[in-house]
């Protein structure tokens, strides 16, 4: 089990936890209220800022429910983090862009994020043809 060093914002923030059989995912929660117009961008502050192992990452997305229940989404629609950011004043910030006029409060859900480890080096090795079976480019599944 890995240890992660947590500074929160300030003592209001809702401490992050596990929701129990349902996921192993770990919800991230607004900091602020914050009010937002249609067409409105902003950074939304999640009030947590962490040092992550070496060698791993963090995912940060939207909740399912973000969109139904706030009509924001996250523009850069999966956030990386690094085991780099970490000093005292590199908190975690949700990019996000209004579709419709929404009212987000401080402790409300609005992303998630999972720790990765960092990808493997990897080395490309340039062929003339591919030898799978060819399915048919993108998008070639069909509809149904």
């Amino acid at each position: 089990m890995e240890t992660i060093q947590i500074q929160y914002l300030d003592d209001t923030i809702e401490k992050l936890t596990y929701i129990d059989g349902k996921s192993d995912w770990i919800d991230l929660r607004s900091a602020v209220d914050v009010e937002l117009k249609a067409g409105e961008f902003k950074l939304i502050h999640l009030g947590v800022a962490m040092k992550l192992p070496e060698g791993y990452e963090a995912h940060v997305v939207p909740r399912s429910s973000t969109y139904k229940n706030f009509g924001i989404i996250q523009t850069n629609h999966c956030g990386i983090i690094d085991s780099s950011y970490c000093g005292p004043n590199d908190y975690w910030y949700m990019p996000a862009y209004a579709l419709r006029d929404t009212v987000i409060h401080k402790n409300d859900r609005i992303c998630q994020f999972r720790i990765e480890k960092n990808q493997p080096k990897l080395v490309f090795d340039e062929v003339k043809e591919l030898s799978g079976a060819n399915r048919g480019g993108i998008g070639s599944t069909g509809k149904n």
